[in-house]
């Protein structure tokens, strides 16, 4: 009866949550176009949406973050539940990097681009390249962090393998690198299903790892690394590549 109540509960809520903070993201974006603003209010949207899917958030290692310090966060994707849990708990003002579908969806797109949020082409090198230049130009110039999730979509047993779009940013903007693990958030939202299920899920914060003297010919090393960390992070292990 419980799980019942929370699925007939939540999926309104999580609509009005998005409705009602859309509108004030856009608002705000009148008058800051820094997207600080439109952060806070994106943090408050993530927490609500945690609230309203009865998700308890439990993080460790926020401490190895320091606020004052850019960093590009890398994490697992598992669900859509993510970057809700992740923007409602890190203490961070980040960007992320989202398919270029979302910012045609009403309000949820809106907040997007008036955050100054950056959209990615997936199966298209030449974009995505573009897109890592310009994340690390905005981390240089505006003092942000960045999360990607370098899997390059959801995963729904095994860890993808990543990509280096990350590893290349975090090296162009000198920045430390961050591994975040996530624990439950598949359970919470499986792929494939609309349904949200009350659980508890992990965030867990690794160790940064220091970019200062890698140069781009580094990044495979570093994606490796990353990919190796955070699979132990969660206790996954990663799919094997697909053949050429």
């Amino acid at each position: 009866m419980w799980k019942i109540r929370s699925v007939l509960i939540s999926a309104p809520a999580i609509i009005l949550a998005t409705i009602v903070m859309g509108s004030i993201s856009l608002a705000c974006s009148l008058r800051d176009k820094t997207g600080v603003s439109q952060h806070r209010v994106a943090q408050m949207w993530a927490r609500m949406l945690l609230a309203c899917g009865f998700l308890r958030c439990r993080p460790t290692g926020l401490e190895k973050l320091d606020p004052s310090r850019s960093y590009v966060l890398v994490s697992n994707h598992a669900s859509y539940m993510d970057t809700p849990a992740i923007m409602g708990t890190v203490p961070l003002e980040f960007r992320f990097f989202a398919k270029k579908g979302l910012f045609s969806i009403p309000f949820l797109g809106w907040h997007l681009r008036h955050a100054g949020h950056l959209p990615v082409v997936r199966d298209d090198p030449r974009a995505s390249i573009r897109s890592m230049t310009e994340g690390a130009k905005l981390i240089r110039e505006r003092g942000v962090s960045v999360l990607l999730f370098p899997e390059g979509g959801r995963s729904e047993v095994q860890i993808r393998p990543f990509k280096e779009g990350a590893a290349y940013m975090a090296i162009k903007a000198g920045v430390p690198v961050v591994p975040i693990g996530l624990v439950g958030t598949r359970s919470a939202l499986p792929m494939h299903s609309g349904i949200i299920r009350p659980t508890a899920v992990e965030l867990i914060v690794g160790d940064p790892i220091e970019t200062s003297g890698m140069t781009l010919h580094d990044r495979g090393r570093l994606t490796l690394e990353l990919q190796t960390r955070i699979a132990a992070m969660i206790g996954e292990t990663v799919m094997p590549e697909e053949p050429a």
